[in-house]
């Protein structure tokens, strides 16, 4: 059984609508990412792989080409990252990541979020203690060990690697997202990454059941349908119906 994470392509939008809100999100993340580290991917590894997941996600260029160009221009919007958390229906740990050009806006809507879902935001820190801040790198493969060499060799911190149906997943701190990434890369050549991500993940799940599940679902549509909001990691495990 594999470290519960969430894989964006399952959440990936289904109408043009929600496609469009998926545009927008990466767009915003990339102009962010490019403004603080450059907008030249070969040297901002986490602006390469944010690009190379935009495409998977098939994100048309011209998104991803504006929000560089506005990076490269310096003016347009300021966003900045804002990070809230609380517990949602049935008592489940939340954290919201957002990117920002208004917080107290923001605050403010996702604040109703969870009143409105009989949830209660809390302070900062007050659940993310319980969740791992984690790059995760996935791709086809099952020489674990010579995976592990290579991150060693490099002096990346790995937490975690994990071997399951021929494909390899290494979880690591995510302050070694790019030197992970680049010890890949550098020992196996160019990897076809199935996963490409910094995450939170959860520690512990809770349960959640009955009206529980109706309202969780209510939750997580009204935070996802807020411009703001870029992702949302929860430890919730909801319980099939029979």
């Amino acid at each position: 059984m594999g470290r519960a994470f969430q894989n964006r392509k399952e959440s990936m939008a289904k109408t043009a609508a929600a496609k469009t809100k998926v545009y927008s999100k990466y767009g915003r993340e990339i102009y962010v990412c490019a403004k603080a580290g450059g907008v030249d991917p070969n040297g901002n590894l986490a602006l390469r792989g944010l690009i190379d997941r935009a495409k998977k996600d098939q994100v048309p260029s011209h998104v991803i080409d504006k929000a560089l160009d506005k990076a490269k221009g310096g003016g347009g919007e300021d966003f900045s990252p804002a990070r809230y958390e609380g517990f949602g229906p049935g008592n489940c740990m939340v954290i919201v990541e957002c990117l920002t050009d208004n917080p107290n806006r923001t605050f403010g809507d996702v604040r109703m979020c969870f009143t409105k879902t009989k949830s209660k935001i809390g302070t900062p820190g007050s659940v993310s203690h319980m969740f791992d801040h984690s790059a995760i790198l996935a791709f086809n493969g099952d020489d674990e060990e010579a995976v592990l060499e290579a991150l060693m060799e490099a002096d990346v911190d790995v937490t975690d690697i994990e071997n399951e149906d021929g494909r390899i997943t290494v979880f690591a701190p995510n302050t070694e997202y790019a030197k992970a990434k680049q010890a890949l890369t550098d020992a196996f050549g160019e990897l076809d990454f199935e996963v490409d991500e910094i995450q939170y993940l959860p520690q512990t799940t809770t349960p959640i059941s009955g009206d529980d599940v109706a309202l969780f679902e209510k939750f997580l549509d009204m935070l996802n349908e807020l411009d703001d909001v870029q992702n949302v990691y929860h430890n919730a495990e909801v319980e099939e119906t029979a």
